[in-house]
């Protein structure tokens, strides 16, 4: 099936940018012009593809036509530059998913070493992300996953080391007798969301399963350290993140020589590889970097 060109771009903005005047306004055409592509797109389809609201939301049919068309931007990109032809340097689009962590510590050197790509990021957890590439919602994600996805080609990066840290007034309020099955019950933990299980990984393997310690929610990594460092409670933070605050004396960790390494795969659509090379390369540049060896 062959889908008009102008009603993918209309799709993928209107998706991007979350109304159908912002789209109108990115393309130079009216809101009206926008309104009759997605229409006529979505009779073409047989479906609904976009949610009309505030923001426009796409239905599941309409994100991954609209990843499409970003996917044949990126093809016709690659062809482009190959066969230098003139009008091959407008920047494209990619949607990576990517974990918070990884994206305070390491991926944005990665990103910045790429030109002509514009990213559209979605954060989620590491052992989530490779959802995102099932879904067909995004081209590329770094994931806790070493085994690819259906359709994608793996790259082990390293392992993103974590370390259980907390302020030094929160150690002596309460681990004053040490970090055991009943004080680590008792403290307060920091949890980045539902989907973190970091802390709960952490207690299994260096103090008992089974714990259930009160918890603050912070889904912010910058936002993990400070409440650790302002005595809010105990939480993992990258230990390439915390190592000043350690020397500096602001976080301690609460038992030494406990640090959780967690290993990174860098998944990329099979298809998207070639045109994704330059990016994957900057990727495994950056990981050898940032990341401790597996």
């Amino acid at each position: 099936m062959q889908m008009d060109p102008s009603q993918l771009a209309a799709l993928s903005t209107v998706l991007r940018l979350g109304s159908f005047d912002a789209a109108a306004r990115a393309l130079s055409v009216t809101p009206s012009a926008i309104s009759q592509r997605i229409k006529a797109l979505e009779e073409r389809i047989g479906t609904t593809l976009v949610h009309r609201g505030t923001p426009c939301s796409g239905t599941a049919a309409g994100r991954r036509i609209a990843k499409h068309a970003e996917d044949i931007g990126l093809l016709e990109a690659q062809l482009a530059r190959e066969l230098a032809l003139e009008g091959g340097t407008d920047p494209v689009r990619l949607r990576v998913a990517v974990n918070a962590d990884s994206l305070a510590s390491w991926f944005i050197d990665a990103m910045a070493a790429v030109e002509g790509v514009l990213f559209d990021l979605v954060v989620d957890d590491q052992d989530h992300s490779a959802d995102w590439l099932r879904r067909g919602e995004v081209s590329a994600a770094v994931t806790a996953s070493t085994r690819p996805v259906t359709g994608f080609e793996a790259y082990p990066l390293g392992a993103l080391e974590y370390v259980a840290t907390a302020s030094p007034a929160f150690m002596a309020r309460w681990f004053a007798a040490g970090v055991t099955a009943e004080t680590a019950a008792r403290a307060p933990c920091l949890i980045f969301n539902a989907k973190d299980n970091l802390q709960q990984l952490w207690l299994e393997r260096n103090v008992a399963a089974g714990l259930s310690p009160p918890a603050h929610f912070l889904p912010s990594t910058q936002a993990f350290i400070d409440a650790a460092a302002a005595g809010l409670g105990w939480g993992m933070n990258p230990l390439e993140m915390v190592r000043r605050d350690m020397q500096d004396g602001r976080l301690v960790p609460l038992i030494a020589d406990t640090t959780l390494p967690v290993p990174l795969t860098w998944q990329v659509a099979r298809v998207m590889a070639p045109a994704l090379a330059d990016l994957t390369r900057a990727v495994q540049t950056s990981a050898r970097q940032h990341l401790a060896a597996t």
